[in-house]
């Protein structure tokens, strides 16, 4: 949704560039840790997820009045991901010590990328408004999140398993807000007193 709202108002006017740039390095990360466990779903599916990030990244870029924070953080993804892979391949001989490590590593970011959309818990209660937050977003990350707690626990890789298993509580969370503070209820106007 976001990217269509690029597109169509060539503008990148309410679009958070943040969230691209962290799915990017969370898809990157995951795709490496696909790579070295010879795990052919992580692969496929962070592919893709990493070229879709990559194009609303750059798409992102396109449409952006202030192109040169944007370049700055995507130069910083690019430093910290050359890093990564220079310490996980260079410094960490050991196979299985590198895929528990990078392990590790994906699951951190997971769960402080699931975490982050509760920062805005406080402004939507006080608020009593949903609007700062995507529905179909939200969809979408439990069904993620359960679908890759699923598969996880099928594979029994706690890398896998436990860093989903907050996005589906986020998930639940969120939902409970949209029920809590119905769209419906949000009014983008105050009455006027009678």
């Amino acid at each position: 949704s976001d990217l269509r709202q690029m597109l169509v108002t060539r503008s990148v006017e309410n679009v958070q560039f943040l969230p691209f740039l962290t799915t990017d390095v969370n898809n990157l990360s995951w795709l490496g840790y696909g790579c070295l466990k010879r795990d052919w779903t992580l692969v496929i599916v962070n592919t893709v997820g990493a070229a879709l990030q990559t194009l609303y990244i750059l798409a992102f870029l396109y449409y952006s009045p202030a192109k040169r924070p944007v370049l700055l953080r995507t130069l910083g993804l690019l430093a910290m991901l050359a890093a990564g892979y220079g310490y996980f391949t260079l410094l960490v001989g050991d196979a299985r010590l590198r895929l528990q490590q990078l392990g590790l590593f994906c699951s951190v970011f997971t769960v402080a990328m699931y975490l982050s959309p509760l920062a805005d818990l406080v402004k939507i209660v006080r608020s009593r408004s949903t609007r700062c937050l995507s529905f179909p977003l939200t969809v979408a990350t439990f069904l993620a999140s359960s679908s890759w707690t699923l598969y996880g626990l099928e594979l029994r890789d706690p890398y896998i398993t436990v860093p989903n298993v907050p996005g589906i509580v986020t998930s639940v969370v969120r939902f409970w807000l949209f029920w809590r503070y119905r769209p419906s209820q949000d009014k983008p106007y105050r009455p006027l007193p009678a």
